[in-house]
């Protein structure tokens, strides 16, 4: 069996108007001075903002602000951020956003800790060594980066999109109020519960699957099951309140090591794949996964035929077909057609992407950060490899 440790040091608020406790909580590690940190003028207008605003001066809580964290957020935004705060004194940051917000907001705390240049830490010449405080109240379920304790940022000069993590930078405590999430448009809704599934899916489909915890198994299964049931019924009722808790949850629960407790360190080659479509073409996450996910499994298919059979059977319930790699097949073809059901790629032609042959080999050198790293631990995708998936993803 594989061993493991498991910590997860985010308290969690799972509560309607829970932004209101967020002055309490935050009084717990008595700051000197908060950075708000947050996305476009949809946080200003909603009023959260000053519902967050009005609870910290309630209890005297000092702060500063800084918006403007777009999708896919950027090195340039985390380096304002840095300089924000050692101008201001500030010693803890909240995120209020979603998983853009939160990565920004540990980006710059680790950037604060640990001082000098912030990307090394992306790009790997330097280890983390701690991070400042973060927590956040969280407005959209996707990324999971309220309870993980990585972040992913794009370095705006050649749009390189890189992660990198430590324990301390996991939020402090998270505050959940799905009714923050009604307003959302559906593509983005949609493109967020595709990146839940996959968080778990790539920790379920690994190479030594026969060593997994059957309770890890059945953890992973039945939180894929349960996004795939709940993103129909918002398909259907976007204001479905309960299907919005449930998608919520489920955030959480898919990128907080829960459902790899016992696997290998997991696949990774999807999202590490996918981040150079991002970081290029600056498309929605979730969207880009679902469009190169079959790619990438037909590619490895040998390798991870086993998986994607049980994934069949016990995630979409097909029937047992002739073979196993038909029933394997079968789960992929479910797979997509849940995507096309809520108005998701599986291809970059429906993403609206088209590079040329030129592009893809940039897109594939920068996936292995310029030939230094092999992609996934199925196999160790090359620059070779990525070219004919990202080629077959057209």
């Amino acid at each position: 069996m594989n061993s493991f440790t498991y910590y997860t040091p985010t308290k969690v608020i799972f509560k309607e108007n829970g932004e209101v406790d967020c002055a309490k909580e935050l009084k717990v590690f008595n700051p000197k001075k908060v950075l708000i940190h947050y996305g476009g003028k949809s946080a200003i207008k909603s009023g959260l903002i000053d519902r967050v605003k009005n609870t910290l001066e309630e209890e005297n809580i000092e702060y500063v602000l800084l918006g403007g964290v777009v999708a896919n957020p950027l090195l340039s935004k985390v380096h304002e951020g840095i300089e924000l705060c050692k101008k201001e004194g500030v010693d803890f940051i909240l995120a209020v956003g979603g998983g853009s917000v939160i990565d920004s907001s540990k980006a710059i705390a680790i950037g604060l800790y640990n001082g000098g240049e912030v990307w090394d830490f992306f790009e790997g010449t330097r280890e983390v060594k701690g991070s400042y405080p973060v927590a956040t109240i969280l407005t959209i379920a996707a990324a999971g980066s309220e309870m993980s304790k990585g972040c992913v940022i794009t370095k705006d000069e050649g749009m390189l999109k890189r992660s990198t993590g430590h324990p301390d930078a996991a939020c402090r405590f998270a505050i959940m109020n799905p009714l923050l999430t009604l307003t959302l448009p559906n593509y983005q809704t949609f493109s967020g519960c595709v990146d839940i599934l996959m968080h778990t899916m790539e920790r379920y489909l690994n190479t030594d699957g026969d060593q997994n915890l059957d309770i890890t198994d059945e953890i992973a299964e039945g939180l894929m099951r349960s996004v795939i049931k709940n993103a129909l019924i918002l398909k259907d009722n976007p204001k479905d309140v309960k299907a919005r808790w449930n998608i919520m949850w489920a955030s959480s629960l898919s990128h907080n090591g829960l459902t790899g407790c016992g696997t290998n360190s997991g696949e990774w080659a999807v999202h590490k794949i996918e981040h150079e479509l991002g970081g290029k073409y600056d498309v929605a996450h979730g969207a880009g996964l679902s469009a190169v996910f079959t790619s990438w499994a037909l590619y490895v298919f040998d390798k991870i035929e086993d998986r994607l059979e049980k994934f069949a059977l016990n995630v979409f319930g097909v029937e047992k077909q002739a073979s196993s790699k038909e029933t394997a097949l079968l789960g992929i073809e479910k797979l997509n057609e849940f995507y096309h059901k809520i108005d998701m790629p599986t291809n970059l032609k429906e993403l609206g992407v088209d590079p040329s042959d030129e592009e893809i080999v940039e897109l594939s050198i920068k996936a292995t950060n310029f030939g230094k790293r092999l992609i996934g631990t199925t196999i160790g995708l090359d620059k070779d490899d990525l070219i004919k998936i990202y080629t077959k993803a057209r």
